[in-house]
């Protein structure tokens, strides 16, 4: 039997892949000074990843070209600080280590991403790590064939996501660094102190040093509470410069970042989203109050034991639209939400359910009672978190 083998499409675009257009555009509208090694200015970088606040930016006349567009508003893909984001441009390119720091879900591997494909083209140069983490991911490993055909040698010599990044400039990644042993972690305090990686094995030939190439740097990530899982050295700590990723303050932006992610989770699966725009409102809300351990009133809420992230309610909200576009007519789904929130309380502590009850009997009770008609119908659903 033939079988024929198709590259299927990607669920996830990387960002560079994703914003090609936007990307291109920039790097010819700005042609302003530029580290070394950058497709873009920092300015420039900045402005891909928070946008240009709604205006259509025009190409200079000698930059006008037929494969680009004369004008283009930058879509915003971070929501959240200028300024935070500024400070990570800034200590990339003087080629230091940046580690984003924060709670679970707050977008910080986007960011890193984000901040990868606009200064190097290429987001793909990650680690992700774990408590499995070799040395080896971080440095180099080998093809164990050719090492035993032939021995050691610079063909044989399989170069880890970092060791590419220092033969070509670019921006490394590593994904949850105090996952990884302490021991796995501190691979990294020579290469960001002497820029460079050293190869015993191939010691009296070229190969044996591959030095870091300029605009070589590196952005870990780390949350917060996880930090107490493999704590940093503080030799390792003194390479990076630490930026704190918190969570989206304004409620307006919040709801709409959660529903174009939604949106955008519906669209791979090419369903319509029938989401209300006040269900989405009264998700982010309760999300909110939970995260916050008080409500919008400022009525106290007892906070669960799980982070209760944007990230969360953008996959609750993908779930109740979901459930809208393949069970159509089946449920309210409003009546859906309750037994989502449960499900995310319960994560980190099953008896949680009885925080979510405590918020129910309270600012969902009084939301109700001051004549709010969703939370109204909300209140009515208290049963769900019975069960």
């Amino acid at each position: 039997m033939t079988t024929t083998t198709t590259r299927a499409a990607r669920q996830v675009q990387p960002a560079e892949h994703a914003h090609a257009a936007e990307l291109a555009f920039l790097a010819a509208y700005d042609d302003g000074p530029r580290p070394p090694g950058w497709r873009l200015t920092p300015r420039a970088v900045v402005t891909f990843i928070v946008g240009s606040g709604g205006v259509a930016l025009e190409l200079p006349r000698q930059a006008r070209r037929d494969d680009l567009p004369r004008t283009l508003t930058v879509t915003a893909k971070f929501v959240g600080e200028r300024a935070l984001v500024e400070r990570c441009v800034v200590t990339l390119a003087g080629e230091r280590g940046l580690l984003l720091v924060g709670e679970p879900g707050t977008a910080k591997s986007m960011l890193s991403e984000l901040l990868s494909a606009a200064i190097c083209g290429s987001s793909e140069l990650v680690v992700q790590g774990t408590a499995g983490t070799t040395e080896d991911q971080l440095r180099y490993g080998w093809n164990y064939a050719l090492l035993l055909a032939h021995g050691p040698s610079a063909a044989a010599l399989v170069p880890s996501p970092i060791l590419a990044a220092m033969r070509t400039g670019a921006v490394a990644r590593v994904e949850e660094i105090t996952r990884c042993l302490p021991e796995v972690q501190d691979a990294l305090v020579s290469i960001l102190s002497d820029r460079r990686i050293a190869v015993p094995e191939l010691s009296g030939t070229a190969d044996a040093t591959v030095p870091a190439a300029p605009g070589f740097t590196l952005i870990a990530t780390a949350n917060l509470r996880d930090r107490g899982v493999s704590e940093m050295s503080a030799a390792l700590k003194r390479r990076f410069n630490f930026e704190t990723v918190g969570p989206i303050g304004d409620l307006a932006q919040e709801i709409a970042l959660v529903q174009r992610q939604a949106r955008a989770t519906l669209e791979r699966v090419h369903a319509p989203f029938a989401v209300d725009d006040a269900v989405l409102e009264a998700l982010v809300t309760a999300f909110r109050d939970l995260r916050a351990g008080q409500s919008v009133e400022g009525w106290e809420v007892e906070r669960p034991s799980t982070v209760m992230s944007t990230a969360e309610a953008v996959a609750v909200a993908s779930s109740l639209a979901l459930a809208a576009a393949y069970f159509p007519g089946d449920r309210d789904v409003v009546s859906l939400l309750p037994g989502h929130l449960l499900g995310v309380v319960r994560k980190d502590d099953p008896a949680d359910g009885a925080k979510l009850l405590g918020y129910w009997d309270g600012a969902v009770r009084r939301r109700a009672e001051d004549g709010a008609r969703l939370w109204r119908r909300l209140w009515e659903l208290r049963d769900v978190l019975t069960d």
